[in-house]
């Protein structure tokens, strides 16, 4: 399911301060959680990132879980490094705005067409039809799926950052569970594409190529079934 994580009291997790040996061992240790999470984010930032810039602020975030977590990491320090990577890295696009106008634009026309598209045929448009119809290639249409897909995200994600500052409770943990609960009853009313298709990018940290992969479906299709499927689970999120 899709859940806040909830992370055990890192400040009290050793009394001993952690050596620089230490750190430098425990950072080629999980390197891999940074090249992961890079992986993962295009999702969210299409291929308009440079990925050795995306792995120096994962890096940075990865150093800093360390110092925060403390020197006996366990088995539960994976996943509190990589929710701390990728918000790290969700951060930054956000402080620069990385979408081009232009490929802004573009995307909104994508929306437009699709849904033109749809009325005309009574069915989802192909990537053929898409691509034909903007006068595009395939992967042309791919980075615009990637960036409406990504609005999507960055709505949704806020959303629950919202949410757990305005949950009415000073305890964190506490806010972590209701704020879990509320997504796990949106998404047990939704279609099981949709929660299978949020558990695989979600739960298992795939990326959409992965997930189309899993699913046989093209990239590019599997971005916006994921963009349908955030943009229905905020609705829900936003009517409870």
């Amino acid at each position: 399911m899709l859940v806040q994580q909830q992370w055990p009291d890192q400040d009290n997790n050793n009394d001993s301060p952690i050596t620089g040996a230490q750190e430098s061992e425990l950072l080629a240790r999980y390197a891999y959680l940074v090249k992961r999470a890079a992986a993962h984010m295009r999702t969210q930032v299409g291929v308009v990132v440079d990925t050795d810039d995306l792995q120096q602020i994962g890096l940075v975030a990865l150093l800093s879980s360390i110092r925060r977590y403390g020197r006996q990491t366990d088995e539960k320090f994976a996943a509190f490094a990589f929710k701390r990577i990728r918000g790290a890295m969700l951060d930054e696009f956000r402080r620069i705005d990385w979408r081009p106008r232009h490929l802004r634009q573009q995307s909104h026309k994508l929306r437009d067409v699709g849904r033109a598209l749809m009325r005309k045929l009574g069915r989802e448009p192909t990537d053929s039809e898409l691509c034909d119809a903007l006068s595009i290639n395939t992967d042309e249409l791919l980075e615009l799926h990637y960036i409406t897909q990504a609005e999507a995200m960055d709505s949704f994600e806020s959303m629950l950052e919202e949410g757990l500052q305005h949950c009415n409770t000073s305890d964190e943990k506490l806010a972590q569970v209701e704020s879990a609960s509320m997504l796990q009853k949106a998404m047990a009313t939704m279609p099981p594409r949709n929660k299978l298709l949020l558990q695989l990018y979600y739960t298992h940290e795939m990326n959409m190529k992965e997930i189309a992969l899993t699913l046989d479906l093209t990239e590019a299709r599997v971005c916006q079934l994921h963009k349908q499927a955030l943009d229905a689970l905020t609705r829900k999120l936003q009517h409870n």
